[in-house]
């Protein structure tokens, strides 16, 4: 069985990583965009062509599954997916950690991009799943655009400005930006020990897992990983190989490409 994976950057590589863990005889068709990235700044009409042109051509290719780990295409596209290819398949979407956090952390911060961080989504996020928890936001200025181009000192910069903007009263920190777990390491190190980090892609790939075996049909496959960039077939970006699951993935979706 095909899972495609859409994002516009290295966001998907979390939640493919740990499909990749957990089922690694799945087929999984990674679809990056790099002429139209970072799609958090473009207006919402061109964000859904894009991703639902990214879906048409996973069905084309096969892919039974179709999971959005990225925030802004499932803001603003998942219903449109949904709707284009229909209810016998799948569409995952992701939505922040936001509800576990308040669950167990009397003060949260959810750190995101700048336009996610002044995003109605996220207020109402917040207001929908904050519970009793006081809830603040605080913009990564930077990051996702480090982390996509593997740039270490930037990312560090980066970290270290957010750490510095997070209250110190805080309990607990949501990943909203699905590009943070590939820096998971390098947050925890610049915060205090009690600070907890939540992020959704593990939450993400169980949910991919639970609705592809319901539809109870064959799931085994090669274990194939198909990268394509805006449509073209190739490799992750350069970016990929400065984290851990790039280096999985794309070790993988290079053989493949060598076969």
């Amino acid at each position: 069985m095909i899972v495609s994976l859409i994002d516009s950057g290295l966001g998907l590589l979390p939640t493919g990583a740990w499909l990749r863990a957990l089922r690694p005889d799945l087929d999984l068709l990674l679809q990056t965009d790099p002429d139209g990235a970072p799609w958090g700044p473009k207006p919402e009409p061109w964000v859904v062509d894009r991703v639902l042109e990214a879906a048409r051509r996973a069905m084309r290719m096969g892919a039974e599954v179709i999971v959005l780990p990225c925030n802004t295409a499932s803001v603003t596209a998942l219903e449109q997916v949904r709707a284009e290819v229909g209810p016998e398949v799948p569409v995952i979407g992701t939505v922040p950690a936001i509800k576990p956090a308040a669950a167990v952390c009397r003060t949260v911060a959810v750190w995101a991009t700048a336009a996610t961080t002044a995003s109605r989504y996220q207020a109402d996020l917040i207001a929908r799943f904050g519970g009793d928890a006081h809830v603040v936001g605080v913009a990564c200025h930077g990051l996702a655009d480090a982390i996509d181009h593997g740039d270490l000192p930037a990312i560090g910069e980066a970290i270290q400005r957010a750490a510095e903007q997070t209250p110190d009263d805080i309990e607990g920190i949501v990943l909203g930006c699905t590009h943070y777990p590939l820096v998971m390491d390098s947050i925890i190190a610049a915060l205090p020990d009690h600070v907890r980090l939540f992020d959704s892609a593990e939450a993400v790939a169980a949910q991919t897992l639970r609705r592809m075996d319901a539809l109870g049909r064959p799931t085994a496959g090669s274990g194939a990983v198909t990268v394509l960039n805006s449509g073209r077939p190739g490799a992750l970006p350069a970016g990929a190989a400065a984290f851990e699951s790039g280096r999985i993935l794309g070790a993988t979706a290079d053989a493949a490409t060598r076969g």
